[in-house]
């Protein structure tokens, strides 16, 4: 279901590491946690790309920068508020600034808002819809032209179960995943002629996390879906040749009903 990151409104530069000269391809990961954000941003790493490190808090930046930092390769993180577009704008100016125009973003923002219909605050509902659609249309506006102009560069889009099926608590969260959905197919529509590859990724299931083993301590690990795991299908998705793209990948455990 993604990283959900904490609240800041503004963008800030953290930290970069080995930014400079950089010669190898930029990947965005906007959404980055101990879980998906961070194993996807350092799968990419370690292929050679100068990797830019997104969330609201810099709390969840800083243990994946140095990762990948101690590893040899380039890091960037900065904070930014992706629902917001001012935010969004400062976010890939210093990107670009430090790094160069991306080759690849990956978006894994989210906010997760539970509860029936008749009870959900419309705010929270809209921040949802916010950071989940709003803010990946957000980014993609971002790095469409410079793509589109090299003609060539990947935007690949978390999705989860709700993408496909809204059930009954999950509204908020079906609202923001079903749009997220619908704009990945037609950026994949519109873009994809010009050389540019995007990719929907349904994630059946529950990401290991410490959150999520705490939540359901009885569970057996196999059950879970491994960050590791769903990162290196991230990277394989980038890598696939044009002749043969997928537009829309699930990902669950072999144990998932479905």
């Amino acid at each position: 279901m993604g990283d959900t990151p904490s609240d800041l409104t503004s963008v800030a530069r953290v930290g970069c590491a080995g930014c400079a000269g950089v010669d190898m391809g930029v990947a965005v990961v906007v959404g980055v946690g101990p879980g998906l954000g961070g194993a996807v941003a350092e799968r990419f790493a370690r292929e050679g790309f100068a990797v830019a490190l997104v969330a609201r808090g810099h709390d969840k930046l800083e243990p994946v920068r140095e990762r990948i930092v101690s590893a040899g390769g380039r890091a960037l993180a900065v904070t930014a508020d992706a629902s917001d577009e001012a935010s969004v704008a400062g976010l890939f100016d210093t990107v670009r600034a430090d790094l160069g125009d991306p080759d690849v973003l990956v978006y894994n923002a989210g906010a997760f808002t539970r509860g029936a219909v008749a009870d959900l605050d419309p705010k929270a509902l809209d921040q949802a819809w916010r950071v989940g659609c709003f803010g990946a249309f957000l980014c993609a506006r971002q790095v469409i032209p410079a793509m589109v102009k090299r003609k060539s560069g990947t935007i690949l889009l978390t999705g989860a179960t709700a993408s496909l099926r809204g059930s009954a608590g999950f509204a908020a969260l079906a609202v923001q995943k079903f749009g997220q959905r619908a704009l990945s197919q037609s950026l994949a529509r519109e873009l994809g002629p010009s050389g540019v590859h995007v990719a929907h990724v349904v994630i059946d299931g529950m990401i290991d996390l410490p959150s999520t083993r705490a939540w359901f301590p009885d569970r057996a690990a196999e059950t879970f879906l491994s960050p590791t795991a769903i990162a290196e299908a991230y990277w394989q998705l980038h890598a696939q040749d044009r002749t043969a793209w997928t537009q829309e990948l699930d990902l669950r455990p072999a144990t998932e009903k479905f």
